[in-house]
């Protein structure tokens, strides 16, 4: 297997380094602030490095720092190859990339390809007029003879997806915000200059990417209407119950089959680096279908997640089940990278309505999971969702959809480092970008550190056991079964096999310990071992882990 070199000495980037690997996000305007403006920036992260490595991290993701305006904070991108300056410099991006090498830890980067911000330099030119070299670079359509959008296409973020205008007299395609404009991808040198932006960012370091929207980069060329959902068929996953968007079934504004066109052009331009991608795939419908088809072979992408464990109630073991048996029939030549948090989900401690107990099983549980792992700043001190008032918020999808949908800001406010610190250690500012919520100073890192029962040990001892049985990074995951309200399965490679069964409730449970020459492992993790008469006895949300070595 060969190994790429960094600059940082004994730093190797092995080609399947990503499979089974655990990747840390940091959501930077609310990590560190390093310049007491109450926002989070790159030096910042640089900071709090030797933290991020104590937790055994194999990666950091981290949301866009690109220039921006910021109207939905940096998800619309008007340089895709500079920092912004509320975040850094260049130089300070070398210098995460160094440190972060130093220890040991790849950094992969948030790239949002699908739109552009209505201020970068090309779509300034494409809206120009309808002759400009760039005018074919998004998506321009005519008005129906009514004035109309062109199809009934929907934005996530509410409302139509085409914005009119009045320079070109034609509608153009956003599936977010209205200052969001959609690249098209039908055009060749749109997908050329894309493929040289993450070239720019691979020749600077980077160890791959975050692909935000990986399935909305193409659109139908023919514009086709949408059909409509059935209501018992609608889900709200990709969006808010209360937005219409989960109203259709969105098979020709998004997934459509020539995306994997761009793919494999943009795997070959990542593979001589060994560079890896996790994508995102948004869909209600066919998300796993779609992680399946973006990840088959080696050609595609390296990993995709979906949103089955990133939304809705507790998952229930029937449930789970239900998503690794359609992930083992629909992506069974592909690689799933789990994640229960992220900067657009209600953390699960709140969503899931867990308590501590609950949230190490789940916690135990993803490192066992067959696939990668991606866990969310603040998750390992067991942060619940946020509350903020509406004058506090700043992400324009709450405003739009308060109170039915509170938006993203619960699960975006600052890091907690100091208990006794103003802003929790985040910042010495007056005032930060978000405030910090007061449930979260018992929690901060320094805190957690010296409380021997804190989660955050948790973390690093499931994370620490993961890297331990190649078993649970890259074997295969069979025999899952549900058992009363337990999850039972084994992951196993040709040099160990490990049962693993986890009671998911609050109440004890008993199952059969599996015959044959197994041995107790994962006590730190409060691991159960067979009781005289054969059985495994679970106390709430108890796992037991054993392990039987192939001769």
């Amino acid at each position: 297997m060969t190994a790429i070199s960094s600059s940082s000495a004994g730093f190797t980037r092995e080609k399947d380094w990503w499979r089974g690997a655990v990747i840390y996000q940091i959501y930077p305007r609310s990590y560190q602030d390093s310049n007491g403006d109450g926002i989070g920036d790159l030096l910042g992260i640089v900071q709090r490095l030797p933290y991020i490595a104590s937790l055994g991290v194999d990666a950091i993701w981290i949301s866009p720092f690109f220039t921006s305006p910021m109207k939905d904070f940096g998800y619309d991108v008007a340089d895709y190859c500079d920092v912004d300056p509320m975040f850094g410099s260049l130089a300070d991006f070398d210098a995460v990339i160094d440190t972060a090498h130093q220890y040991g830890v790849k950094v992969l980067i948030d790239l949002v390809l699908s739109h552009t911000s209505d201020q970068h330099p090309w779509f300034v030119e494409s809206r120009e007029d309808k002759s400009n070299p760039k005018s074919n670079w998004y998506v321009w359509a005519d008005a129906k003879p009514d004035g109309t959008p062109p199809n009934n296409w929907l934005s996530i973020f509410g409302g139509s997806a085409w914005q009119w205008d009045g320079g070109r007299m034609q509608y153009y395609l956003h599936n977010f915000l209205t200052s969001q404009p959609d690249l098209n991808f039908h055009e060749p040198e749109v997908q050329q200059a894309l493929l040289d932006v993450a070239e720019f960012w691979l020749h600077r370091g980077v160890d791959g990417f975050r692909l935000d929207t990986i399935n909305f980069y193409t659109h139908d060329a023919e514009l086709r209407d949408n059909p409509p959902l059935a209501p018992e068929e609608r889900q709200a996953k990709t969006a808010p119950s209360v937005n219409p968007y989960t109203w259709q079934n969105h098979i020709y504004d998004k997934s459509r089959p020539e995306n994997l066109d761009f793919l494999r052009k943009l795997r070959a331009v990542m593979e001589p680096y060994n560079a890896a991608a996790v994508g995102e795939v948004g869909d209600d419908q066919r998300d796993l279908e779609i992680l399946g088809e973006y990840t088959a072979g080696d050609d595609l992408m390296h990993m995709c997640y979906a949103f089955d464990l990133l939304s809705g109630d507790t998952p229930s073991p029937d449930y789970i089940k239900t998503v690794m048996d359609k992930v083992a029939e629909v992506a069974s030549d592909g690689w799933a990278c789990w994640a229960y948090s992220n900067h657009d989900v209600m953390r699960h401690m709140s969503r899931w309505h867990l308590d501590p107990m609950g949230a190490r099983a789940f916690t135990t549980l993803m490192m066992c999971l067959r696939g990668s792992a991606c866990i969310y700043q603040g998750e390992e001190l067991g942060l619940p969702e946020a509350e903020l008032s509406f004058e506090d918020l700043q992400d324009p999808y709450g405003i739009q959809f308060w109170p039915d949908f509170k938006g993203r800001d619960g699960c975006r406010t600052p890091m907690v480092w100091e208990r006794s610190q103003h802003h929790g250690g985040f910042s010495n500012a007056g005032q930060t970008w978000l405030p910090v919520s007061p449930e979260h100073y018992p929690l901060a890192v320094a805190q957690s550190e010296y409380d021997p029962g804190a989660i955050l040990h948790h973390y690093r001892r499931a994370i620490a056991f993961r890297h331990a049985h190649k078993a649970l990074k890259t074997g295969e995951m069979t025999d899952m079964r549900v058992d009363g309200p337990c999850l039972v399965f084994t992951r196993k490679n040709d040099e160990e096999e490990l049962f693993c069964a986890f009671n998911l409730s609050d109440q004890p449970a008993s199952l059969a310990a599996p015959k044959g020459d197994w041995h107790q492992v994962g006590s730190e993790l409060n691991s159960a071992s067979p009781m005289e008469d054969g059985k495994l006895h679970l106390g709430p949300w108890q796992p037991a882990i054993m392990l039987r070595e192939k001769v």
